[in-house]
């Protein structure tokens, strides 16, 4: 693997991180974001996969975009949240019908998120116990924008891609993250292959990393996509995902974008080993017309109005229980 530098944004954040350096994070400090359409098996899935997390969360959120509800509405679904519940972590499954794309499910989720640190967490991601664990230990050491448990497709875990290993970089160890300005064309772009097929898996197994083990290493990232630890505060103070109206029902790429500039004013980085595996579902964005990177960084870049997500239409699947 080469070992490369690149030009590092200079100016810091102006609002400060959401913790005290001193204060290790836990449990209390994060919520569970899960942006669901349509696939309620799936979503019992990555929720049951909560149930056995090292760490728990303190609360789950589920927003159900499926015009009929079919998500918050699953027998499936509710009895994971009762079990969930009974564990003593707060569950909501709110029916947000708003039709308005993944984009603004995603900001209507953040709208709704109070803790200093969230994981926005795609419905069709299985997570190993210590993900969560993993997570936040290294976000307690690293205090950076984001960290990220890249998703691995296991049903490629015999086609070894070395080939798209040359972007790898670790981090040293106390170094810190530092900011970086990523754009297509430069030599950091060329990362996103590092979570193609089974990539975060083989770079584990290179790197001799017990996927059972707290043991963790950090390397340097485009984006990730499938289970991502974001400051709340460094979020926000971003942007989020204010760009969702203009981008519409059928734009992609939202999470790259907001990647993208989490990293520029924080810092980010990826964790291995990763225990987000992927399902490998179809994907359930319909028509992929309008690209967030185009729209918000690219040759489309518009000025982007503030606002925030949608609030009408929420409504609790299940009054009373949180």
């Amino acid at each position: 693997w080469r070992h490369r530098r690149h030009a590092l944004v200079s100016e810091p954040l102006s609002q400060p991180l959401s913790q005290p350096l001193s204060q290790p994070l836990s449990g209390a400090d994060v919520e569970v974001l899960i942006p669901a359409f349509d696939r309620e098996g799936a979503t019992a899935v990555t929720l049951t996969s909560l149930l056995g997390q090292q760490v728990q969360p303190r609360r789950v959120l589920v927003s159900d975009q499926s015009p009929t509800g079919i998500v918050c509405s699953s027998p499936l679904v509710a009895g994971v949240a009762r079990v969930l519940r009974s564990r003593g972590i707060a569950v909501e499954l709110l029916h947000h019908p708003s039709g308005a794309g993944v984009t603004e499910n995603r900001a209507f989720l953040l709208s709704q998120a109070s803790a200093p640190y969230v994981v926005f967490c795609d419905d069709d991601i299985v997570l190993g116990p210590e993900v969560l664990a993993r997570m936040l230990g290294a976000m307690s050491e690293l205090r950076c924008g984001l960290v990220a448990q890249a998703m691995t497709g296991l049903s490629f875990v015999d086609d070894v891609r070395e080939r798209e290993w040359g972007a790898f970089e670790p981090l040293a160890p106390d170094e810190p993250v530092a900011q970086e300005r990523i754009r297509k064309g430069d030599p950091a772009w060329e990362r996103w292959r590092l979570h193609n097929a089974a990539n975060p898996t083989h770079l584990a197994g290179r790197l001799g990393l017990d996927p059972a083990s707290p043991a963790w290493a950090a390397y340097r990232i485009a984006w990730a996509a499938g289970c991502v630890l974001l400051d709340r505060a460094v979020l926000s103070a971003t942007g989020g995902f204010d760009f969702w109206a203009e981008l519409g029902a059928d734009g992609y790429g939202e999470d790259v974008v907001v990647q993208l500039r989490v990293i520029e004013a924080a810092g980010g980085v990826g964790l291995l080993p990763t225990g987000a595996h992927h399902l490998e579902l179809p994907t359930t964005v319909g028509n992929r017309s309008n690209d967030a990177y185009e729209l918000v960084l690219g040759s489309r870049a518009v000025d982007t109005p503030d606002r925030s997500a949608t609030r009408d239409g929420n409504l609790p699947c299940e009054p009373g229980h949180s």
